[in-house]
């Protein structure tokens, strides 16, 4: 393979992954690693990655654009419907008592929930609050407050209220973006606000994300990875960020 080549092939891994790892590409492309910092370093120049620790992003990872719930509805589902379905093993037990989080694979987690599940659930988001309001043994607490169009979840004052007297056993949470160095991250000030106190509300915290999401960066951090005890994201996941994760005490399953 010349490297132009290589190095085109390396672009379209970064846009299709999220995230590329020096180590990774080297052994896919039996280089050295040195061959692959040259070859990020000039993808970066021509502006279609940005390189991060051991490794590279898209140019575009940083950034405070947020499509819409439909159109996140249908990217990568397959991979949203396993990840919720791993996520189900981390429910409490009878009695008790979860924060679902606005999201798109959060929403799989209550749609999966059993009709006899006697447990208790707080969420901000009113599609998994009308998915659930009509199963008798569910305790069902509707979080309010301002409803952002976008993800359809409240926000504001009133929701930082709630959470202020509330604490659960599980918090599912979702996350626009992952990295080592800057957590949990999401464009929305009201929507990090209301993310951090469900993190902060809860005795264990469960990430439910997509592996595109890891490497990314948006504008606010809402919670250090040290909030997190589990990750529930999809095998796509490169065995070197799984390595990091697992050095900084989360427990990652890959679904």
């Amino acid at each position: 393979m010349y490297a132009e080549e290589r190095q085109q092939a390396i672009a379209d891994l970064v846009a299709r992954h999220g995230r590329v790892s020096v180590t990774d590409v080297a052994e896919r492309y039996d280089v050295t690693a040195e061959t692959v910092r040259r070859d990020l370093a000039l993808l970066e120049r021509l502006g279609h990655v940005r390189r991060v620790h051991g490794g590279a992003v898209p140019a575009t990872a940083l950034t405070m654009s947020e499509p819409g719930l439909a159109e996140r509805e249908n990217t990568r589902a397959g991979h949203k419907d396993r990840i919720a379905a791993a996520a189900a093993n981390f429910l409490p037990g009878a009695g008790g008592s979860i924060i679902l989080d606005a999201g798109t694979t959060t929403s799989r987690i209550a749609a999966i929930l059993p009709s006899e599940t006697d447990v208790t659930v707080a969420t901000n988001s009113v599609p998994i609050a009308a998915r659930l309001a009509g199963i008798g043994s569910i305790h069902l607490h509707l979080i309010g407050g301002r409803v952002r169009g976008t993800t359809q979840a409240a926000v504001g004052p009133e929701a930082l209220r709630f959470l202020d007297i509330l604490n659960v056993d599980v918090a599912f949470i979702g996350t626009n973006a992952l990295t080592i160095e800057h957590g949990l991250s999401t464009p929305d000030a009201d929507e990090a606000a209301v993310k951090r106190a469900m993190v902060q509300r809860a005795d264990r915290v469960v990430v439910v994300a997509d592996s595109s999401k890891i490497g990314r960066r948006h504008l606010l951090s809402f919670a250090p990875l040290e909030a997190v005890d589990v990750l529930v994201t999809d095998t796509d996941l490169a065995d070197t960020d799984r390595e990091r994760l697992t050095e900084h005490g989360i427990e990652v399953v890959t679904a």
